[in-house]
């Protein structure tokens, strides 16, 4: 089986979130699966690893009424063939996304996805394309390639990472910059808008999001940003698999970026040094206490106004807490405040860095994720894998990774409801855990020894491209 899988960001080359991790490391494990999966990205001007990639050729793609130039260049990783596509105009940027053009870009792009394949050997049997950006790619295939013999057969599944960010432009978009005319206007239209992911959801054979909790979330107004009566007009076609993450680059037995190793045989001693040398990184009192962490972006759907709440309740319980993340101001500046109040209590970094992300994950005891939503959530299998408990709110795939340890077979803890009494509560309880010396080893090695590798997902994204294929 050929999938053509079509994204706008992918590690090891350009990534910005959880989309980049899934399109770096599902298409290799679906290449161990027995899937010739292939990756199309944007070749961005900050993309790394530029000097591996191999020109191939270039064509015109068409923008509304003008043709732009595209270059097609590959390479070889893990197994899998990445193509890049080329267009200085619309990638040498400073950053990926937050332009004033972004819609004609990505317009472009998913255009180019198609118009690629006249220029290689590969035909795929299926193509998955991704989020709002790429999600012009089913509609361009239905509306002007499919009588075509090459595309006559391929099937399309469209993936829903993140509802919110939709693709929403005005309608005088689409045939100037877009190329769609009046007449197929409606295939994008809705409330009002020129809507991609609408198109998508609209045109594809098959919607997938990142977790199955996630998948009946998004057929309710609270979740869905507009699009649930849509979704549940075109329920027949949605499923919802949980993502996984990439197990051998997140691995406490090897990753070069912790103070030492250990695995879930024997971690007391490494997890140990690793939260000696966090609290030296952050200045942190190496008093025994437990130390909740968050990496997270400060905004409001990651529950960061629940911990602004709490803050001073979980310092007064006796824990610490490091926060690593940038977003919104009024955050940024409640977190740093309540650095310089709890000096040797809280420590706090506004920014992201990869590394120190990752001592983060080995040296706490707690991970906190009190999400409003989450469609997936990765942090949470990361921080299992590195023996530190995550505490969550039971929503999207924070429900389906994290089981309650109440009842004694739990990962982690959770509560439901989202209110700060709750997150005290749950925040209290892991404390008490922690305390518990004859228990908490029990149940971090549980944790640690949960699968989150693609292992199984990537079999369930097989089974969904072969039925999808059996579609007449």
């Amino acid at each position: 089986m050929n999938v053509l899988f079509c994204a706008s960001e992918g590690n090891p080359f350009a990534a910005s979130g959880g989309l980049g991790d899934v399109a770096g490391s599902l298409p290799k494990a679906l290449v161990q699966a027995g899937v010739d999966c292939r990756v199309v990205l944007p070749l961005y001007g900050t993309m790394r690893f530029r000097d591996e990639l191999t020109y191939i050729t270039n064509f015109s793609v068409p923008v509304g009424w003008r043709s732009q130039y595209c270059g097609l260049f590959s390479c070889q990783r893990d197994g899998v063939t990445f193509y890049f596509l080329d267009n200085e105009y619309y990638f040498k940027r400073g950053s990926l996304y937050g332009f004033y053009d972004d819609g004609e870009r990505y317009a472009f792009f998913s255009r180019a996805c198609l118009e690629m394949l006249f220029y290689t050997d590969f035909t795929p049997d299926v193509i998955n394309s991704n989020d709002w950006q790429t999600a012009l790619v089913p509609v361009y295939l239905n509306l002007y390639y499919r009588h075509l013999d090459k595309f006559a057969k391929i099937k399309t599944v469209f993936t829903i990472h993140n509802i919110q960010y939709q693709g929403k432009y005005g309608l005088d978009i689409l045939e100037d910059t877009c190329g769609i005319g009046r007449r197929d206007a409606h295939v994008v239209e809705y409330d009002g808008c020129a809507n991609f992911m609408k198109g998508a959801i609209e045109c594809s054979d098959r919607v997938s999001t990142v977790s199955p909790t996630y998948a009946g979330e998004i057929l309710d107004p609270w979740f869905s940003h507009g699009l649930d009566g849509l979704l549940r007009q075109k329920q027949y076609k949605l499923c919802g698999i949980l993502n996984g993450i990439d197990t051998a680059s997140y691995n406490p037995a090897a990753d070069p970026d912790i103070a030492a190793h250990y695995d879930a045989d024997s971690f007391a001693a490494g997890k140990a040094a690793c939260k000696q040398a966090l609290c030296e990184q952050f200045g942190l009192q190496p008093d025994g206490s437990p130390i909740i962490a968050m990496v997270t972006r400060l905004v409001g759907h990651k529950g960061v106004d629940l911990v602004r709440s709490v803050a001073e309740g979980l310092v007064d319980l006796g824990q610490q807490l490091v926060i690593l993340g940038n977003g919104e101001y009024a955050y940024e500046a409640f977190f740093s405040d309540l650095a310089a109040r709890h000096p040797g209590r809280v420590g706090v970094y506004i920014g992201f860095v990869p590394p120190l992300a990752r001592k983060i994950y080995a040296g706490a005891d707690l991970f906190l994720m009190p999400s409003k939503s989450e469609p997936c959530g990765l942090a949470q299998m990361v921080a299992c894998r590195y023996g530190t408990i995550p505490i969550v709110r039971e929503t999207g795939g924070l429900r389906d990774s994290i089981k309650d340890s109440g009842g004694g077979e739990g990962n982690g803890f959770t509560f439901s409801q989202y209110s700060a009494h709750d997150l005290y509560e749950a925040c209290r309880r892991a404390n008490e855990g922690y305390w518990n010396k004859e228990g908490w080893p029990v149940l971090v090695e549980r944790a640690m020894r949960c699968d989150f590798g693609w292992g199984v997902s990537a079999q369930r994204y097989k089974e969904m491209y072969e039925q999808v294929c059996s579609l007449w």
